[in-house]
């Protein structure tokens, strides 16, 4: 990570940087397994929420001027429906929750890590704001997909040991548009739960 700078901003200071997240994500989110057939137009929409909400929080990862990964999180009462239902289905107090959006990271820069300077941040950030849960969902692809590469390996290893449970009863669909697809289907996505030590 020693030419890698890492920024963090909230709100409204995202705002010079929206347009090279919003190319980021659809770079990223194209591969296995989001697949993930990019619309402009709906990721400026989708960021500008998170810009909305002072409490949210970006982790920017820069190789000089270029920006190459990103970590975003907010409350999960300032999120949509279909991210805030599952939990209060099961009676969490979503007010205690801290939502993680995403982590996008070029494939060239994985491996140095950033993924987990990303979580600490976010972690950091959600104890300081009085939250203790932290969360995030993940798409469920079947084992036998198509277009899973040979290679691939899911990052569950990596979440689990940064303490990370996966919650199959915390579950949620989301509709995009993959790669090999003419329209949009709806995607099952699961959810992962940490509780914050003080």
């Amino acid at each position: 990570m020693n030419d890698i700078t890492l920024t963090t901003c909230q709100g409204q200071s995202i705002s010079p940087y929206l347009e090279d997240l919003a190319r980021l994500r659809i770079r990223v989110f194209r591969d296995f397994p989001y697949l993930y057939d990019g619309d402009f137009e709906y990721e400026a929409e989708y960021l500008s929420r998170y810009a909305e909400c002072p409490q949210s929080l970006f982790v920017l990862a820069f190789d000089g001027e270029t920006l190459v990964g990103a970590a975003t999180a907010m409350p999960l009462s300032a999120e949509m429906d279909e991210f805030r239902a599952p939990f209060i289905e099961a009676d969490y107090p979503l007010d205690s929750i801290f939502y993680y959006g995403e982590s996008v990271l070029l494939a060239d820069y994985r491996g140095l890590g950033i993924g987990k300077a990303f979580m600490e941040a976010r972690e950091d950030h959600a104890l300081r704001q009085g939250f203790t849960t932290v969360a995030f969902c993940a798409v469920e692809r079947e084992a036998n997909h198509p277009l899973q590469p040979a290679d691939y390996r899911p990052l569950h290893e990596f979440w689990q040991g940064r303490g990370y449970q996966r919650i199959p009863s915390l579950s949620t669909t989301f509709a995009w548009k993959d790669i090999d697809e003419a329209e949009e289907t709806h995607k099952t996505l699961v959810f992962w739960v940490k509780e914050l030590a003080a």
